[in-house]
């Protein structure tokens, strides 16, 4: 029979599709399956309203045949099937869609839900075949057709033999090239996979007879193989019950299964949205972080299903990088795809989502930081630097968000505390919300201004991450208080008498402290203070810049001396014995006096956190005092 071309009379569209709008080639299956679910949507909303159509809902099957033998592969439905017209009119004009057109004749049909729309999909199969055979019978019709074609050159329709109503696809597979392993698409783990990988939640059962072992009748450790007919998915998607209906064992095995995780996740978000997008989403909180999650090689985002199909395996636009640790799911039928269904169009429905998704997850961990604390803080163990560096990145664009979120562990008890615990606890006298930087928790414990905000009753937060007190200066103030590093300047502390005292004491001993900073160098100001308990010396620092941020800023690659100092003054206590001492050397030995001047500052460097730039200066100058 002379062959008909393709009504677009263009092999150049064909190539096209086959080779640049899709990026996997084992998409092809999926593409099949889906024409093949749609195919039995049609036939189920005609049974809704046309007696005549005598078949139930669980009759309806896709199948799966392969032949290695015969180099094929053949998926079959008992759907609408198709008259030699819709042949010609579907497969015949590349980018028609009876699907669309379908869906679109029946907006209001219930519970229907067609998956194809561009009607290119079918023509994938041109990337692993070399010739395709569709024989297509219509429900209620007597005679079936034959639609034939090896590519763009064209196609043939003819009559044939079909038994049974519906659709069959048979493939012909390429042979394997250097480049290409065709013959994959002919291993049974291989449709398996692909099966489970894009169409598990298709609603229909697809079905394929697969090779299997038992053991003989008989014997104990012979086996042989028999076939079996089996489904191979999954096909009611957990996240379209109703969230009472599912036990918490069952959401537990299917992420931890689906994520590949040995743990179960920390909670379990599900959400169903019905208006201007309707979407089922079900997400995951992760009790640990991956491996690979503080690295470049992590790849955050939610599976994306369309009507159950697989879109995309990461979808990063559904979720904020600072929420990038939840796993899940979303699939709604209102997604605008592109031609391939491959990619997802940036569109209004993709952002009405994400919003609502964005919001949905920070109701959960609310309420989980609310009524199951503990989990809480397993959670921010393993990810509270997301959240912080979240406030700190955008300039603060989402500090909103994220503020009543974020915990640090604080002076009480070294617990972790919220800003608005922590400001809730403030008495009516205390002017800020302190805080202290620092290696670890211990490191910040040796800190001289610690045991005086300890001595006034005044709780401080731990900063031990590098992005924390960034976060404090992006966030601003909390409920009306500003924040303050305890080394910053501190006078704030002492008594106004004993601000009094130490003024009169800076200025008398003027001359003695400004030889103390020349012979530091490295200081802007030398001082006595009052807010000191018992430590003899503290660094403390002037302006934004905090001796922390300072600390940060160095490690980033490329500072080198490039890196911005914090500008930071030796403060002595007015009220320790080396005060006495420091004085009776101006008066009695100046050089012995610069040698102390050094040493203390190399003490309160250390006590702060700061290496020491020179130690072995340190060991000699010590060594010569104790002689």
């Amino acid at each position: 029979m002379k062959k008909k071309q393709f009504k677009t009379e263009s092999q150049k569209l064909l190539d096209m599709m086959i080779n640049s709008i899709y990026t996997h080639k084992e998409i092809f299956l999926r593409e099949l399956i889906s024409n093949a679910s749609d195919a039995l949507d049609k036939l189920h909303f005609r049974s809704l309203t046309d007696s005549e159509v005598a078949i139930g809902r669980s009759d309806y099957a896709i199948n799966i045949k392969v032949d290695k033998e015969a180099r094929t592969l053949t998926v079959s439905d008992n759907g609408c099937g198709m008259s030699r017209e819709e042949l010609e009119s579907n497969l015949g004009t590349i980018a028609k869609s009876g699907s669309f057109e379908f869906k679109r004749d029946n907006e209001q049909g219930e519970d229907i839900d067609v998956i194809g729309q561009f009607g290119v999909g079918f023509y994938s199969a041109f990337m692993v075949a070399d010739k395709i055979t569709v024989r297509s019978r219509v429900y209620g019709e007597d005679i079936a057709y034959e639609w034939e074609s090896e590519g763009a050159d064209g196609y043939t329709v003819t009559e044939c033999d079909k038994p049974t109503f519906g659709t069959e696809i048979l493939l012909r597979i390429k042979a394997d090239t250097e480049d290409e392993k065709y013959s994959e698409f002919l291993e049974e783990y291989r449709i398996r996979s692909l099966v489970k990988k894009y169409s598990d939640y298709i609603r229909y059962p697809i079905k394929m007879e697969v090779t299997k072992s038992r053991k003989k009748e008989g014997s104990e450790n012979e086996y042989e193989s028999y076939r079996e007919t089996e489904t191979l998915n999954s096909m009611v998607p957990l996240w379209k019950r109703t969230a009472s209906e599912v036990t918490k064992e069952e959401y537990n095995a299917f992420y931890t299964e689906k994520f590949y995780d040995y743990e179960p996740p920390l909670c379990t978000v599900t959400q169903k949205s019905e208006g201007t997008v309707t979407y089922n989403a079900l997400m995951f909180v992760p009790s640990h972080a991956p491996f690979n999650y503080y690295t470049k090689d992590y790849e955050r985002g939610l599976e994306l299903y369309s009507s159950g199909v697989l879109i995309m395996e990461r979808c990063a636009d559904l979720l904020p990088e600072y929420f990038g640790f939840v796993r899940g799911v979303v699939d709604s039928a209102d997604l605008s795809l592109n031609i391939s269904r491959e990619m997802l169009q940036h569109d209004r429905q993709l952002g009405v989502m994400a919003k609502a998704i964005e919001k949905k997850i920070k109701q959960e961990l609310s309420k989980l930081m609310n009524s199951e604390r503990e989990k809480y803080e397993r959670f921010f163990d393993a990810f509270g630097i997301q959240l912080k560096y979240g406030i700190y990145s955008d300039y603060g664009m989402h500090k909103d968000t994220l503020v009543d979120l974020i915990l640090f562990r604080s002076s009480k008890e070294n617990k972790y505390v919220s800003l608005k615990e922590y400001t809730d606890a403030m008495t009516e006298t205390q002017k800020y919300i302190y805080y202290a930087t620092g290696e670890s928790a211990a490191k910040i414990e040796m800190l001289p201004q610690l045991e005086a905000m300890k001595a006034r009753g005044y709780e401080v937060l731990y900063l031990t991450d590098d992005v924390d007190e960034f976060t404090l200066k992006v966030i601003g103030k909390y409920s009306d208080k500003e924040f303050k590093n305890i080394t910053s300047e501190a006078e704030d502390l002492a008594t106004e008498d004993a601000k009094e005292s130490v003024k009169r004491e800076n200025e008398g001993s003027k001359e003695m402290l400004e030889l103390m900073k020349e012979a530091i160098g490295k200081v802007s100001e030398v001082r006595f203070t009052a807010s000191l308990v018992k430590h003899p010396v503290c660094l403390s620092s002037k302006g934004e810049l905090s001796v922390g941020m300072e600390k940060v800023l160095s490690k980033m690659p490329g500072a080198d001396e490039g890196a911005p100092k914090a500008e930071v003054a030796l403060e002595i206590n007015s009220s320790h014995p080396i005060s006495n001492t420091l004085k009776a050397l101006y008066e009695t030995d100046r050089e012995k006096l610069k040698k102390y001047a050094k040493i203390l500052y190399s003490v309160a460097s250390m006590i702060s956190g700061v290496s020491v730039d020179n130690p072995l200066e340190l060991c000699e100058l010590v060594s010569e005092l104790m002689i």
